[in-house]
């Protein structure tokens, strides 16, 4: 019996249950996550990926490079319908993101300043605002190596300019 989040596409032919609580939760504005996402920004909570599993359906495949890392990037979704659930990583081959808004209950995970960064906040739009005391970073949160970087923790809410 699986314990974690139940999520799937919109015509539910595809279904998962991630078989745990999120590592952290990543709230990503680079090019790819806005487009990806058709939005502004991709909140993406990650997940070990030994623990996930598709509980119905098989989702299809897309692969491209990530500009940031120069790694590849497959992006799992519904052949049917187009919804795009996951995301595995050849930089991160053992975890596994999903979009949060494929979950049954979205608001079952919390974004809290303790579990996720934001990354990327030098490609965010304009006029965005980054909560106060949360890990934001320009790019990622580490070298391509693993070695992390040191965040940027904004005191009060941070406007994004141009």
């Amino acid at each position: 019996m699986l314990s974690g989040h139940t999520g799937g596409c919109l015509c539910g032919k595809v279904r998962y249950d991630t078989g745990s609580e999120p590592l952290w939760i990543t709230i990503c504005y680079c090019r790819f996550c806005q487009h990806a996402t058709g939005s502004d920004r991709m909140i993406e909570p990650i997940f070990e990926r030994d623990t996930f599993v598709f509980t119905q359906g098989q989702p299809a495949l897309y692969t491209l490079q990530s500009d940031g890392s120069g790694k590849d990037i497959q992006v799992q979704f519904c052949s049917d319908c187009g919804t795009k659930l996951a995301l595995t990583f050849e930089r991160w081959p053992d975890r596994l993101g999903i979009y949060l808004g494929t979950l049954d209950d979205p608001a079952s995970i919390s974004t809290t300043p303790e579990n996720s960064k934001h990354i990327f906040v030098s490609e965010a739009r304009p006029g965005t605002i980054l909560p106060s005391g949360f890990k934001t970073f320009d790019h990622h949160a580490t070298e391509n190596d693993g070695t992390p970087i040191e965040p940027i923790i904004h005191t009060s809410p941070h406007f994004v300019r141009a």
